[in-house]
């Protein structure tokens, strides 16, 4: 069984978490390691995939200063949509060959990690293509990879209890920001994030075909 290198953080900035996806990408594109996975949450940042436009940050510049939060244009999929405190964001870096995928099946198999976390919790989602998990009729995890070199970066994001307002920013994945939703808001109590991350790496295993070595290391 080949290694995947965790990286189990806490609040992160967006333009670091991409350094370090990157070149952890390139240390798999190498095969210099197997594969990664990083957990964190962001600062909060806006940010426009490429099938995205700048029209669906509803918010005008000064707004988006005065709650502090970053706009990037990134090279995943999909449109525009928000991180912050309160999601478990996860970068998978893995190798399409080694798990036997084509991206539309990774992308099936990355949805079926948070379907499994949630029904842990008692949430019964499902997929709602193109990409994405949803709870009835509102949407709880967005997800936007990219794949270079048939290796995967960028992820998903689970609303596990962030602050919703934020959604209202923007116009998310090009839909309204009602549609969102959260663990917090199908549970009697918030769970707790680090319960979320644990029930998270148990449910990537039976997914996909690796053990985890835990690190903190930057990828240099």
């Amino acid at each position: 069984m080949k290694t995947c290198l965790l990286y189990n953080l806490t609040r992160f900035s967006y333009t670091k978490a991409l350094e370090w996806q990157l070149n952890l990408h390139s240390k798999v594109v190498a095969g210099e390691i197997d594969a990664a996975l990083m957990l964190l949450e962001h600062d909060p940042v806006i940010t426009i995939g490429v099938k995205g436009t700048r029209a669906n940050i509803v918010a005008d510049s000064d707004s988006l200063r005065r709650r502090g939060v970053e706009v990037y244009s990134v090279d995943r999929g999909g449109d525009v949509t928000f991180h912050g405190p309160g999601q478990l964001v996860g970068y998978p870096i893995i190798s399409l060959a080694d798990v036997g995928m084509d991206v539309t099946t990774y992308v099936r198999a990355l949805e079926e990690t948070i379907i499994n976390t949630l029904a842990e919790f008692g949430i019964i989602g499902y997929r709602n293509p193109p990409a994405g998990v949803w709870v009835g009729s509102k949407k709880v995890c967005s997800i936007g990879i990219a794949v270079r070199k048939r290796v995967t970066y960028h992820g998903f994001a689970l609303n596990i209890n962030p602050d919703m307002s934020f959604f209202r920013l923007i116009n998310p994945c090009g839909l309204d920001a009602s549609v969102m939703t959260s663990m917090a808001e199908h549970l009697l109590q918030p769970p707790a994030s680090d319960l979320v991350r644990r029930v998270y790496l148990k449910k990537f295993t039976q997914v996909f075909p690796y053990r985890f070595y835990m690190t903190t290391r930057f990828p240099c």
